[in-house]
């Protein structure tokens, strides 16, 4: 019997292609990690015996869609997979990226703020030693754990800069942080440990801990306590099948960073538990802005035997395609994740390994050329919080590292969009800002908070100005659309200046009975400035109702919706 699987689910998404005056409409799937395409170009692609069809085209109703379906006619296989697969998630962010990916490579001038992927080049003098280590002949074979220098680099980084100290058979290289935190994982937990998992968290945490058959257990945290966990929380969920807490500061996706402080409180509870480890994420150690200050785990009081560190090249050194990163602990444990990369994947590259020992040499947490990219991460949050903050009910926790904004939009959940439907959660928020806003960014869903929204700044700063632009535009429309205030407003203030033009109130005069409220009104809401919160429209209109009235220009019943506030009569204008 034959056996066929589809995956043709589709989104829309509606633009304006502006060079012909028309709009389109995109639709997209939730799976493009195979998707070759160009605008109306569908290419077709073997795998494993299966016709995968994947491409944009245009329909002939001129709706363009990006789609991704692989047949399995008269094969006759069992297509099932493993269990545990079918437990793991797909990664929220790939998809995402993917996802914008595809639409600009079809024409949509979609701004992609999704990846954590610094906008900047690898360092000259790191891309030379690459290039060198590839006309030197350093192309065969790296050892398993790592090169002998490499691993030595990175022992006198990790002592110099982060006072732990190792040796070099307690160390090792992998093909990137994330490889070494899923080994560690696979390493360390039997079926039916528990994996103690702060929320929000990297997206990838849950998944590896329910791959290495444990349980995550999502330790929440709040937005009003800068996303750091509570010490307390932590104690009171702690049972004897718990077995790894993962710390990951500065953190993806808020950009908190732990204080000393805090990270010793939570050592004096992880040490009354003696088969509780930690995996410290610090892959953004060095995208820290002061007066914040990075501290390893492992070199706290005690910490050191039940630490495995984790950091890596991709976010500091902008290396994200060389894929390498690194473990460091006891050896017990790093034998046995040198144990699994053997049987998975070797050593990392040996030419990636070469331009690691150049990153390492540029100097203490990477030195100019690391700071530079700091300073730039810097004034690009310092925008994007200060333009944030202008919106009412949106709450912000300043990030002190990395480069990401974890936004609380939650203020727009239940509100509908004209053409759109509902916002009911982040997804739904993401999807309609990516379709009115054409800017991708990720669900707070993904990393455990479906209060908020991840805003990666790992682009220019002219970038990043022309999202908020989109995004507060796309908002806007939102908040109208919501309550209907854009046609009420613009037909109230029109009938209000035809009766003060019919007095013939000219200059101050007219200014004043116009009203400064009126003006705010109408700026605020017709023309994007900000977004006025509830309470301050509300009390707009009922200024700019009561200058109509004070002048006997009774506002026709027409231009008024239903009231729901008796308190202010017609003043109401949402519906």
């Amino acid at each position: 019997m034959a056996n066929t699987l589809h995956n043709t689910t589709t989104r829309g998404i509606s633009f304006h292609d502006q060079s012909r005056h028309v709009s389109r409409s995109l639709s997209f799937s939730s799976n493009l990690s195979t998707t070759f395409f160009h605008s109306r170009v569908c290419r077709t692609v073997d795998m494993n015996a299966a016709k995968c069809v994947v491409g944009v085209e245009q329909n002939r109703r001129g709706r363009l869609v990006v789609k991704s379906k692989t047949d399995f006619d008269e094969l006759g296989v069992d297509i099932s997979l493993s269990p545990r697969v079918n437990a793991v998630k797909p990664s929220r962010t790939v998809a995402i990226t993917d996802q914008a990916t595809a639409l600009v490579q079809a024409g949509v001038p979609v701004i992609r703020l999704a990846a954590g992927e610094p906008d900047f080049d690898t360092p000259a003098v790191i891309a030379e030693a690459g290039i060198n280590a590839i006309r030197e002949g350093h192309t065969r074979y790296a050892p398993n754990a790592g090169s002998l220098e490499l691993r030595q680099a990175i022992c006198h980084k990790l002592k110099e800069e982060n006072g732990i100290s190792y040796t070099p058979d307690q160390v090792v290289i992998s093909n990137g942080a994330k490889q070494s935190i899923a080994q560690a994982v696979l390493a360390v937990c039997s079926p039916g440990d528990e994996v103690i998992i702060p929320a929000p968290f990297w997206v990838s945490y849950p998944e590896m801990a329910r791959l290495a058959d444990a349980t995550p257990v999502i330790l929440p945290t709040s937005i009003s306590d800068d996303f750091l966990l509570d010490p307390k929380l932590l104690e009171s969920i702690i049972t004897e099948r718990s077995r790894l807490l993962i710390l990951c500061s500065p953190s993806n996706p808020t950009g908190s960073v732990y204080p000393k402080k805090l990270l010793e409180e939570i050592a004096q509870i992880v040490a009354k538990h003696p088969r509780l480890l930690v995996i410290s994420d610090e892959i953004y150690e060095h995208i820290i802005y002061a007066p914040a200050t990075h501290t390893s785990f492992a070199s706290l009081p005690g910490m050191w035997d039940r630490t495995l560190t984790v950091n890596g090249f991709s976010k500091a050194f902008a290396m994200t395609g060389w894929r390498l990163g690194y473990i460091a602990g006891p050896k017990h444990f790093i034998a046995a994740c040198g144990k699994i990369q053997s049987q998975f994947t070797s050593g990392a590259s040996s030419i990636s390994q070469k331009a690691g020992v150049a990153a390492l040499g540029l100097g203490y947490a990477g030195g100019e050329a690391v700071s530079i990219m700091v300073k730039a991460f810097r004034e690009r949050r310092d925008y994007l919080v200060k333009s944030f903050r202008e919106i009412d009910g949106v709450k912000i926790s300043e990030p002190q590292g990395a480069f990401y904004l974890f936004i609380d939009f939650s203020i727009y959940y239940g509100r509908e969009a004209e053409g759109f439907g509902k916002i009911e959660d982040s997804e739904s928020l993401c999807r309609y800002l990516l379709e009115k806003g054409q800017v991708a960014l990720v669900p707070g869903s993904a990393f455990g908070d479906d209060t908020c929204i991840r805003i990666s700044y790992a682009a220019s700063l002219p970038t990043l100005q022309a999202a908020v632009e989109r995004i507060k535009k796309a908002l806007i429309s939102l908040t109208s659309a919501a309550f209907g205030l854009v046609p009420t407003v613009q037909s109230v203030s029109s009938h209000v200046e035809q009766r003060l033009n019919a007095k013939h109130l000219y200059g101050n005069w007219k200014k004043k009975y116009l009203g400064l409220e009126m003006k705010e009104v109408m700026w605020s809401v017709t023309r994007s400035t900000t977004i006025p919160s509830w309470e301050r429209v509300m009390k707009m209109m009922k200024s700019l109702n009561e200058t109509a009235l004070k002048e006997r220009m009774d506002i026709p019943e027409q231009f008024w919706t239903r009231s729901h506030f008796k308190t202010y009569s017609k003043c109401d204008l949402y519906e």
